[in-house]
């Protein structure tokens, strides 16, 4: 069952739950993968619209096209069928991307990816060096940016000198470097212990919300999904299927006390009895 996103404008809402500011749409996407052994189908028919500004996080097995789908989205991957749209226009054209819509993207994986011989303040201005702009203004940004996410006084640090927690934070300020409209983060916390990646989730919070960012978060932590999201999708085992979306009607900004709240441990109870059923 598809839900509608909370504090979101009930207007001309349609039947596939749409109303206005829509920023991503995936419209009936498949991805096929060919290999010595047959064909494998990891994503059939997804469609699913996300309104300017949510937080939609991706759930389910291991396996059930998560990753292939924000893959699809980034534009590194091309979709066997389907369309996907960012604010209004394809992402693909045939087997190519759309240079001027791809730049509306910012990208976080799980390994931070950061250059080693490039200081925090340097791998957070590359993008911007890369259009153009100044070394004083890339350097005015990326340091912004740094206190944005937390690392103000570790701008002339190395990677090797930081944790795993602040060289992703590195690593948002880097996708975040050219103000993008839509934020495609793949199991950003997955590598990081318990206690830091709890606190890297009140920070990202905090930064979405200041931001005012569109977040497509691929997890396998159903706690961590619940928290961060305004809705969570849960998709099938292989091929991957949107099964349902999850509107998490809670108030933001949300603090870890939430996670003690009854309506939050039965939202993670129900998730965890249909993904339970998949076994």
């Amino acid at each position: 069952m598809q839900t509608q996103p909370p504090s979101r404008t009930q207007e001309n809402v349609g039947q596939d739950g749409r109303t206005g500011g829509d920023l991503l749409t995936l419209r009936d996407v498949c991805r096929d993968f060919t290999t010595k052994s047959g064909v494998t189908h990891a994503v059939s028919h997804v469609d699913l619209t996300i309104q300017d500004g949510e937080f939609v996080a991706l759930i389910g097995r291991s396996g059930c096209g998560k990753t292939t789908i924000l893959r699809m989205i980034a534009g590194l991957l091309t979709p066997t069928s389907g369309r996907i749209e960012i604010d209004g226009r394809s992402l693909w054209q045939g087997g190519r991307v759309d240079s001027s819509v791809i730049r509306k993207l910012g990208v976080v994986f799980q390994e931070a990816n950061l250059f080693p011989w490039y200081s925090v303040l340097e791998n957070i201005a590359l993008p911007l060096r890369l259009c153009g702009m100044s070394t004083k203004q890339c350097h005015a940004r990326a340091a912004e940016l740094a206190g944005l996410v937390g690392l103000k006084g570790f701008e002339r640090s190395y990677p090797r000198e930081l944790s795993g927690g602040m060289r992703q934070r590195a690593s948002i300020a880097r996708a975040l470097s050219c103000d993008p409209e839509l934020l495609l983060m793949d199991e950003p916390f997955g590598a990081l212990d318990a206690l830091t990646r709890e606190h890297m989730n009140i920070e990202l919070q905090r930064i979405a919300l200041e931001t005012k960012a569109t977040v497509v978060f691929v997890t396998h932590d159903i706690p961590e999904a619940v928290f961060l999201a305004d809705r969570v999708v849960h998709l099938t085992p292989r091929p991957g299927r949107i099964k349902q979306i999850m509107a998490i009607d809670m108030p933001k900004p949300r603090g870890i006390d939430v996670q003690t709240a009854p309506e939050f441990g039965e939202i993670i109870r129900r998730l965890r009895i249909d993904l339970n059923q998949e076994a």
